[in-house]
């Protein structure tokens, strides 16, 4: 017996479907962020790409696709590999969700991975832990001053920090949502590679946070060429 096709087990309108199949998306989005493109306008881009496709998508209560994006992404960052979530209404292979989704991605946006999630498992946002990026730094900086800065945050008990929030100041401690650093070549400049960390109560350490911190290491502001996002870290990730 044949495989029902996309077309023949689109999840019909009206009453919700039950899901029998959940695919995480690894992808790429070359382009970085910007105001129009985070948030609940980023997510209806996403349900507008997957729309498209022949896919048989669950949808929630208000006929949308059913989705769930790991974390959104801050402004100017473009990424390597971003995580959501997807529910279908059939059992398909991995090579026919690929193929389905490969024509109708938002632009700038590409497939790195695919991966047959049980149904079962933990909301994707709620097992985020953190995030690795890499800044490129623009040039005259000095390495060795970059690399004590990173040594001495890396050793620190505590970073006290403030952050606006509210139209007011907000003192925190950026140390418990900061991972390791390190200072690494690229090309005739620096570049920084870093993990942030995500804590329930404090929220989640931010790249530009972590930037002006080594700046203020080092005597003077660190000139950002581009930031990349390079993964998303889960809670049962081994490295």
């Amino acid at each position: 017996m044949d495989a029902p096709s996309a077309a023949s087990t689109r999840a019909p309108a009206g009453p919700l479907v039950e899901p029998r199949q959940r695919w995480r998306i690894a992808f790429a989005r070359a382009e970085p962020a910007s105001a129009d493109t985070i948030g609940r306008a980023y997510q209806t881009t996403w349900e507008e790409a997957l729309a498209a496709t022949d896919l048989p998508l669950v949808q929630t209560d208000r006929g949308r696709p059913r989705l769930a994006l790991a974390a959104p992404l801050p402004i100017g960052i473009s990424a390597k590999r971003e995580l959501l979530d997807v529910w279908l209404a059939a059992v398909f292979e991995a090579w026919r969700v690929r193929e389905a989704l490969e024509s109708h991605l938002p632009p700038g946006h590409s497939i790195v991975g695919l991966e047959n999630v049980w149904l079962g498992a933990p909301p994707l946002p709620g097992r985020v832990i953190g995030a690795e990026y890499l800044v490129a730094l623009e040039g005259g900086v000095d390495p060795a001053a970059l690399r004590a800065a990173a040594a001495r945050i890396g050793a620190a008990g505590s970073l006290p920090r403030e952050r606006a929030k509210g139209g007011g100041v907000k003192r925190y401690d950026l140390r418990p949502l900061l991972g390791d650093v390190a200072v690494e070549s690229a090309g005739p400049d620096l570049a920084v590679r870093f993990r942030t960390l995500t804590d329930p109560e404090l929220g989640s350490g931010r790249p530009d946070e972590v930037v002006a911190a080594l700046g203020d290491e080092v005597g003077a502001p660190l000139g950002v060429r581009a930031v990349v996002r390079e993964r998303i870290v889960l809670a049962d990730d081994e490295t």
